[in-house]
């Protein structure tokens, strides 16, 4: 046997692995199952998937047992079947389109894979293969035990699972590695755990569709399916990558990324798996019994959530004892299993699981340990990769003008949060005029007003509510800002600065927009002051956000929405939502807005862990996570950020225009696309002028920009006269 390119690390196996009594029945039934659907030997389009050795030796029957132990006979069987089929169509595919590089045809077929899961009403479509046939055979014998809320989000995941299928052909065509943000984001949708996770409700309980789309249940179903990719990525490297030439693995990606051995990116890869974990738990801690309580959920929805949340811990320790032992995987021929102690021995498998929370102890102290205010110094920047050249406004001076009145007349400068020299010192316009430089000069004003709120509110949180762990009353004031953005235009009367600003912008941004519009910006909104309630969490706990978790919610803490909806708002295009949806247009906003999160965290390091006392921030999460100096998390944040942008050049050059010939877009809308990433170059060239001119990150402007000079830019053009009149008048 081929020598191991690693050894195993020790993985975080904090539950138990049981196995359910029905595996001999199962694997009966599946066998007998994958037969009848010409699953086994028998080739396909001249090509061979399995013969029976291969279907016995992966034993999915006992993948099942392990994942679903209190599974019924019936539903194991079912959930089996499921199962073969998924792992048919990974090697169907492997052999027909991945080795053949065959993208239309691989597109054509995955495609049609829809047609047998209707939403509503029959399957209409004749299956022409063995995937299609079983895929009928499923979906008929799964719907009617489960409700359309649950047929709407397995729908979901089954495509998304079919669909990023192309993403990883497109890879190995190219012979592209991913960047880590990217990987993990698209390992997600294409690896199928969600999938799995439909499938635990349908074994233990539904969620209750009033929490389903929540953020704590998202966030179960993400760690979930994190830990199991990183699992199986881990187990299939040697099957892969050296057999197969694959190149979608997180071994592989963290090898090139850090230029690491092999062995190093492997450890790495189960540090993150041990992390998604640690923030499984510590969401079905905190957030969920929280949610069921806000929510009003009835015992029985409390109980159901329960039995699912049990469900994914008992599929991540089953997934891993089958792991150790399927043919189909790296672990010494099963002697893996042995080594690791079967959960046979209830000795034995209490050992591993001690073994395993003494292995990540250090991690987890490390995450609750944060020391606030420490003196960290000024941050030496490292070179930032700017492809793009930056633009700017001719409206800026006016704007400048425009922000410091709408300032004092909102009361935002009344010198509780900010006063009127520091919404000078910080120069949102400077931002505005790059992000929009061909905005005319009332759309440049209305946007650096909203930046100047934004960034407004986002001081006022932590400095109201975060020092006294107020959460309640961040709550309260969050769902008041929601409701001061009515889509009726009729809100309640604004109190104070903070609503007053918010009424004002709301009024004069949404007044002329369609329903539809209206209602997408608003969700921007509160998108952004949402989020900024799990930085208030995590305060409260002194806990350093997982760094998938800080990634993800690092676009909604830093705006990056309500940002780009100002882009498509000043375009006034019209590109059909199901464009925006798509994955070559998320790709591209993702990436932009990863890059530009970054390079906040790299500026603002030393403003927020010394003077703010804040963790929130990418410099510290990387230092925490890889136990690291500043200058070495400094370099690895900083090349993360050159990864997205050459991710964002790459889909922009490439990706783009492909999608718009796929989707058969018109001239003008076609155009409209290619013009909203030209507008995400200025966006991204734009915030680094700001941040490299404004007075809110340099050292001299800190402790909290005492000492600022008297005036911090020059007003050449249009404003200028008045703004001086203003700040005489002022002054008397």
């Amino acid at each position: 046997m081929k020598q191991q390119p690693y050894e195993l690390p020790d993985f975080y196996v904090p539950y138990p692995a049981r196995i359910n009594p029905h595996l001999e029945g199962a694997r009966a039934h599946s066998k007998s199952w994958a037969y009848e659907f010409d699953m086994i030997d028998v080739p396909q389009e001249g090509h061979h998937v399995w013969d029976e050795h291969d279907f016995d030796s992966h034993d999915y029957a006992l993948l099942c047992a392990y994942t679903h132990p209190d599974a019924t006979g019936p539903q194991l069987d079912l959930v089996t079947d499921w199962y073969v089929w998924v792992f048919y169509f990974d090697d169907h595919f492997l052999e027909l389109y991945k080795k053949t590089r065959d993208i239309p045809a691989a597109k054509a077929y995955l495609d049609r894979l829809l047609l047998f899961m209707p939403a509503e009403g029959e399957i209409t479509e004749i299956p022409t293969n063995p995937v299609e046939r079983g895929l009928v055979d499923l979906w008929n014998r799964t719907i009617p035990s489960m409700s359309a809320d649950w047929r709407r989000r397995f729908r979901l995941t089954t495509e998304a699972l079919l669909a990023e299928s192309l993403w990883e052909l497109s890879n190995i065509s190219a012979g592209r590695i991913a960047n880590p943000i990217e990987y993990i984001e698209m390992r997600r949708k294409v690896g199928g755990a969600p999938w799995s996770a439909n499938l635990v409700e349908y074994v233990t309980s539904e969620v209750p569709e009033a929490i389903a789309e929540t953020r704590p249940m998202h966030v179960l179903s993400d760690t979930f399916s994190d830990a199991i990719h990183m699992r199986n990525d881990l187990f299939s490297y040697q099957r892969e990558v050296e057999v197969e030439g694959e190149v979608n693995n997180a071994v592989l990606v963290m090898e090139t990324f850090f230029g690491c051995p092999t062995q190093r990116a492997a450890n790495l890869v189960n540090d993150i798996l041990t992390s998604r974990l640690h923030q499984f738990e510590n969401t079905a801690v905190v957030e969920v019994p929280q949610l069921l309580a806000e929510n009003g959920i009835d015992p029985q929805g409390q109980l159901d959530v329960l039995n699912y949340v049990k469900g994914l811990q008992d599929w991540q320790s089953g997934g891993h004892e089958w792991h150790l032992r399927s043919s189909r995987y790296m672990n010494k021929g099963g002697k893996a299993a042995l080594s690791n102690g079967l959960g046979s021995n209830f000795g034995t498998s209490a050992m591993r699981i001690a073994s395993s929370l003494i292995s990540t102890a250090p991690y987890r102290m490390r995450s609750h340990s944060f020391t606030p205010y420490r003196p960290v110094g000024p941050t030496t920047l490292p070179e930032i990769y700017m492809p793009f050249k930056a633009k700017s406004s001719p409206h800026l001076d006016s704007a400048r003008f425009a922000v410091q009145e709408w300032g004092a007349q909102t009361g935002i400068t009344d010198g509780t949060v900010w006063d009127a020299r520091m919404l000078e010192a910080f120069d949102l316009p400077l931002c505005a005029s790059g992000l929009y430089p061909d905005a005319s000069a009332e759309q440049l004003a209305l946007a650096s007003e909203w930046l100047a709120w934004g960034t407004y509110a986002d001081d006022y949180y932590p400095q109201v509510f975060g020092l006294r762990r107020d959460l309640a009353t961040a709550k309260a004031t969050t769902a008041r800002l929601s409701a001061l953005m009515p889509l009726d235009m009729a809100g309640p009367p604004p109190v104070g600065p903070l609503e007053v600003s918010l009424a004002d912008l709301w009024q004069r941004t949404a007044e002329p927009m369609s329903a539809e519009n209206r209602s997408s910006f608003r969700q921007a909104v509160d998108t952004m002051t949402e989020s900024w309630l799990w930085e208030l969490a995590n305060q409260a706990q002194n806990r350093i956000p997982d760094p998938v978790d800080y990634i993800e919610m690092r676009r909604r803490t830093f705006g990056s929405d309500l940002t780009m909806s100002l882009c498509r708002i000043g375009h006034g295009r019209q590109v059909p939502p199901e464009v925006y949806r798509s994955r070559p247009v998320q790709a591209m906003e993702n990436a932009a807005a990863d890059y530009a999160c970054l390079l906040n965290d790299l500026f603002s390091y030393h403003k927020e862990i010394q003077y703010d006392g804040d963790f929130h921030n990418g410099v510290a999460v990387v230092q925490n996570f890889l136990a690291c100096t500043k200058d070495e998390s400094v370099a690895v944040v900083n090349d993360l950020m050159t990864a997205r942008m050459q991710q964002f050049e790459s889909v922009t050059e490439n990706d783009l225009p492909t999608m718009i010939k796929d989707f058969g877009l018109s001239d003008e809308v076609g155009h409209a696309v290619l013009g909203y990433a030209e507008e995400l170059r200025n966006w991204m060239s734009g915030i680094l002028v700001w941040h490299e001119g404004c007075h809110r990150y340099k050292a001299s402007d800190l402790p909290h920009r005492k000492g600022l000079p008297q005036t911090f830019w020059k007003p050449t053009g249009l404003g200028t006269s008045a703004f001086r009149l203003s700040r005489k008048a002022g002054a008397a």
